[in-house]
């Protein structure tokens, strides 16, 4: 999809779930550049409402829940597609989040996956990352698995490379112009300082496949792992840190990194923290330093209005009674 179409397709994504009356909104961000806009979580980031409205659902038999990624499914509907990790990709509907339709994914054995990471190519299939080979496959529309994209021997899970089990292929993403697709390990390598991931490319063939391409360091804050990252419409990458403390609950972060490219450890700066937002009246199971919070695993960017990105990120809740499906819309000055 051409940005143009990215950023008029959804950009009335938060004011249709509004309307739909999913989506508790938080009203409209200042309009002025120079000035914090309301409802801000940081002078960059304002939370424009949050849904509970798939919480502890099911569909078709399947129970949605477990999200660990969304993206943009890139045809004429504007649908967002949400992965399960277990197995499962849904299509939500762009204004109301409501479930549309539901496919199961499995790896060469036909066995499930731990899927983490989602992307939805231009020509209508989807690459998916797993944390436990770690791996990066690529599923036709209806669920079909195409192929294996390769992965470097130093990230495959010990005792085969040095990542830890749980700890690799958390987030997936496509830069601009489609060529460039990234993968963020959640947390170090064995031997790796504790704030160090790494971030792994593949470049696009002529032929429409993917070769290796140059690997990335980044540095998160301390005692968090790297849960989603997300290409801006510029090429930059937005990246969610998350960590959890039993008793207190999670620490969620939004930080904007380089685009890949100019030299291998990748520069970050803070946008928001999340436990600075708004609460807008939303409740917690278990402890949080701010309600609003979750287990936020998932975001994609959904476009651009008056200046600012427009980001939907969501939380997997484990399918634990006392964690919650949560949908967040952010708008992001980048």
């Amino acid at each position: 999809m051409r940005p143009r179409m990215l950023r008029t397709s959804l950009a009335t994504l938060t004011a249709g779930l509004a309307a739909a009356g999913c989506l508790v909104a938080a009203g409209p961000a200042a309009a002025a550049h120079d000035r914090p806009p309301r409802h801000a979580c940081s002078p960059a980031v304002s939370l424009t409402g949050y849904s509970d409205a798939l919480d502890k659902t099911t569909y078709d038999g399947t129970y949605v829940g477990n999200l660990s990624a969304l993206a943009l499914a890139l045809d004429r509907h504007g649908a967002v597609a949400a992965l399960s990790d277990r197995s499962s990709l849904f299509r939500l509907d762009a204004r109301t989040l409501e479930p549309r339709g539901v496919i199961a994914l499995a790896d060469e054995n036909g066995a499930a996956l731990d899927s983490e990471g989602l992307v939805a190519d231009r020509d209508g299939t989807y690459l998916v990352s797993s944390e436990t080979e770690p791996s990066v496959r690529r599923y036709s529309r209806t669920g079909e698995l195409l192929g294996r994209l390769p992965v470097p021997d130093d990230l495959r899970t010990a005792p085969e490379g040095r990542a830890r089990a749980n700890g690799s292929f958390e987030g997936l993403t496509l830069l601009p112009g489609g060529r460039t697709l990234l993968a963020s390990m959640e947390y170090p390598l064995d031997g790796d300082p504790a704030d160090l991931v790494r971030f792994q490319t593949w470049q696009r063939t002529r032929h429409g496949d993917f070769r290796l391409g140059a690997g990335y360091t980044y540095r998160t804050d301390p005692g968090l792992g790297v849960s989603e990252v997300a290409a801006t419409l510029d090429g930059r990458l937005l990246v969610l840190e998350r960590g959890f403390t039993a008793g207190v609950g999670n620490t969620v972060r939004l930080h904007l990194a380089d685009r890949p490219g100019h030299g291998t450890a990748l520069r970050k700066r803070l946008l928001a923290d999340l436990a600075d937002c708004p609460t807008l009246g939303a409740t917690a199971g278990q402890p949080q330093p701010n309600p609003l919070l979750d287990n936020f695993e998932g975001m994609t960017v959904t476009g651009r209005s008056g200046g600012r990105t427009d980001v939907l990120v969501v939380s997997d809740d484990n399918q634990n009674d006392v964690q919650t499906t949560r949908f967040l819309a952010l708008r992001v000055r980048v």
